[in-house]
């Protein structure tokens, strides 16, 4: 089986026997393509063809011989991809054995999320205040996101009919999982004031549809117009140019826990399948309250 048919066979697994979600199975397609593309140009016939030198001399052309090179972490996100299809064709008997069960990733550095301080994501939000109608759009987003902890396919993804009541919203996360997660008071007051004064007028400019946020336009929000709003916001308000919806997520985990949340209910609220994940935001605080101790006690230095 050649290699585009073989990554062909396995999105197809991925999109309807596994329901990952569409952008999922586009970032497989597209680690993957990288793969198949690899193999045409040293004349495979597809992937039952490699064996495990091959597969590590694919390891060092994703790092060294590629122009640009991969990232540690992007090499790993692909050879997790290259791995799962050579594990399914042999599920499959398409391969006889699975060459990259003993591939392993190159190790990733710790990277803690980078959150930004309760006065600066006022401050975002505040960059988009006003009373036109994609000022209130792109406020009721902004709080909403802080809010809720939502990844932002998950905010752009939402109808209206998820706003379950005035107090929650439901969220649908990665592989369809449902949580339901608790809006405050400031975000309730955007997202009433958007509904009120500036949907309807999103809403007639295009077709019908049950999206909750509009482009101008008047069809679903795209994830690119959420990142945009949050670019020009964090421009306008002076902060990092690498401000962007995780960060929001990131903020809403850690500020939180510094304010006494318990982790398994942060977990539950950031829609996390291991505690593990979530724990990592811990080494966030940890930090913050080892700079605080050593800043201001009279003995810490």
């Amino acid at each position: 089986m050649t290699a585009t048919a073989s990554v062909e066979g396995y999105l197809r697994h991925l999109a309807v026997e596994r329901g990952l979600a569409r952008n999922t199975v586009t970032s497989y397609r597209r680690d993957l393509g990288l793969y198949a593309d690899w193999l045409a140009a040293r004349g495979f016939d597809g992937p039952g063809a490699v064996g495990e030198q091959d597969l590590a001399d694919f390891v060092r052309f994703l790092g060294a011989e590629r122009r640009p090179p991969l990232a540690t972490s992007s090499i790993a996100r692909v050879l997790s991809a290259v791995r799962g299809l050579h594990r399914f064709l042999a599920d499959e008997g398409v391969i006889e054995a699975d060459v990259s069960r003993e591939l392993r990733p190159p190790k990733l550095p710790m990277r803690l999320p980078k959150a930004i301080p309760v006065e600066e994501v006022e401050a975002l939000i505040a960059a988009v205040g006003g009373d036109e109608v994609p000022e209130l759009r792109d406020t009721a987003l902004l709080e909403l996101l802080y809010a809720t902890g939502a990844r932002v396919s998950e905010a752009v993804s939402l109808n209206v009919d998820d706003l379950v009541d005035d107090e929650v919203v439901r969220l649908f996360g990665k592989g369809g999982k449902q949580r339901i997660v608790p809006l405050g008071s400031y975000a309730r007051r955007a997202i009433d004031a958007y509904l009120v004064r500036a949907r309807p007028t999103l809403s007639a400019r295009g077709a019908a549809t049950p999206a909750l946020f509009l482009g101008l336009r008047g069809r679903r929000m795209s994830r690119q117009a959420a990142w945009d709003v949050i670019h020009r916001a964090a421009e306008r308000a002076g902060l990092a140019a690498s401000v962007s919806p995780h960060t929001l997520r990131h903020s809403f985990a850690t500020h939180l826990l510094e304010g006494g949340a318990d982790v398994r209910v942060v977990q539950e609220l950031l829609g996390h399948s291991s505690v593990a994940t979530t724990q990592i935001y811990t080494l966030v605080t940890a930090d913050t309250l080892r700079e605080m101790y050593t800043a201001s006690h009279p003995r810490a230095r």
